[in-house]
């Protein structure tokens, strides 16, 4: 969707549904040489939670949650067990990078997925509108590079955003 920032432009935005998290665990650098905090969201019926998780939930006094997500931070010793993180934990103007999976387009050819330019449309071009062009020479290498950038398939990949203001 769109919102108007304070300059009356028009700014795309992306509606996210952040939390309800909560807290399962805190680690920090002096027990376990980093500092992180874990945290669990979604719901899951708890039948379908193993036993260890079952401990690991209990020992938190939480009820289970369908992911656990482990995020590194400078300052985890100001969370607790057990603690509920929504999305007003983001202040508005504040820069956050973003990560989640790409959307899968499927077998892609070069042009789609590298932006290759293609062969010439005429002029004597004959069926090579859209193919790659070499991939290496002969005898010297006798071989294909490694990353050689060729068709495949596209996107479902993990990708993150730097730099996105929150709203």
């Amino acid at each position: 969707t769109q919102v108007w920032d304070e300059n009356n432009r028009v700014v795309p935005v992306t509606v996210v549904k952040a939390g309800p998290c909560v807290v399962t665990q805190v680690r920090t650098n002096d027990q376990d040489g980093y500092d992180s905090v874990q945290i669990a969201f979604g719901e899951i019926d708890p039948r379908k939670v193993n036993k260890p998780l079952k401990g690991h939930f209990a020992k938190a006094d939480v009820t289970p949650r369908r992911h656990l997500v482990e995020v590194r931070t400078a300052d985890a010793g100001e969370y607790t067990l057990g603690q509920e993180l929504t999305a007003e934990t983001f202040e508005s103007g504040v820069k956050v990078d973003v990560t989640g999976k790409s959307k899968g387009k499927g077998f892609a050819g070069v042009m789609k997925r590298h932006g290759f330019h293609g062969g010439k449309a005429s002029h004597g071009a004959h069926r090579v509108h859209r193919k790659p062009g070499s991939i290496g020479g002969c005898a010297t290498p006798g071989r294909v590079f490694k990353g050689m950038r060729m068709a495949g398939r596209m996107g479902n990949e993990r990708v993150t955003t730097q730099n996105l203001t929150v709203h």
